[in-house]
């Protein structure tokens, strides 16, 4: 008892490690469909938990370990999954490609993050999300023609969505050369066809400066009181 330990305070320590036993990577394909969908989620729950502490790679990696997981497809190449087991699959796919995507861009990674925004929308067409996404990438890297088809279709999805009017604005300002467009407002996505100048309307501005009317007004009512004054002190 209280005895001096023997071995002293910062001493290098060597280990010997003996591996007993080890099992193979399980290969999702032979998995049932829905211990697929419970495995994948998990990754992908890890990978919002590396996202929430802005752990990119970390997410990046947990997310793309989900995509491995979460198929229908068996190691036969036929389809091992019901209906609304495909659905859900489907559904968990496009979460964490929309997720995966978030992360490549903070990574830095856009032509990545385009392509996981593509492969959104082959399993969900209309998702606005994937659609703004791609479409915002696809302007940031000069492809302005199929930048404005994929905006367009976000808009006429989301008509009131602010964030697609201020893409498609900056985006017509970058194919007119950068011309400022800051006092221009957007017309309804009712109005919008192929051709996108109509999407933009001059902003009515009121005119600066006090109204004359008011001016005018406020001489009337002085005048009425300064009369009124003399007729009561006459009277006084």
């Amino acid at each position: 008892m209280c005895r001096e330990p023997d071995i002293p305070a910062w001493a290098p320590l060597l280990y010997q490690l003996q591996l007993l036993d080890f099992r193979e990577k399980l290969d999702p394909l032979t998995l049932p469909v829905a211990d697929r969908i419970r495995i994948g989620n998990q990754k992908r729950e890890r990978g919002n938990f590396h996202f929430q502490r802005e752990e990119y790679s970390m997410a990046a990696r947990a997310y793309s370990m989900a995509l491995d997981v979460l198929t229908t497809r068996s190691r036969d190449g036929g389809n091992g999954g019901v209906k609304t087991e495909e659905e859900e699959v489907r559904d968990y796919r496009v979460k964490c490609l929309n997720n995966l995507a978030t992360v490549q861009i903070k990574l830095e990674q856009y032509q990545e993050a385009l392509s996981s925004s593509r492969e959104v929308l082959t399993l969900e067409r209309n998702n606005v999300k994937s659609l703004f996404r791609a479409g915002k990438l696809l302007s940031d890297m000069g492809e302005y023609k199929e930048a404005m088809e994929v905006l367009k279709r976000a808009l006429k999805l989301e008509p009131t969505t602010k964030a697609i009017h201020a893409e498609l604005s900056k985006l017509v300002r970058r194919q007119s050369g950068g011309k400022d467009t800051q006092g221009w407002i957007s017309k309804p996505a009712a109005m919008l066809g192929d051709n996108i100048i109509p999407f933009l309307i001059p902003s009515k501005k009121k005119p600066s400066g006090i109204s004359w009317k008011f001016i005018l007004g406020g001489l009337v009512v002085a005048l009425g009181s300064l009369v009124t004054s003399l007729i009561l002190t006459a009277r006084n």
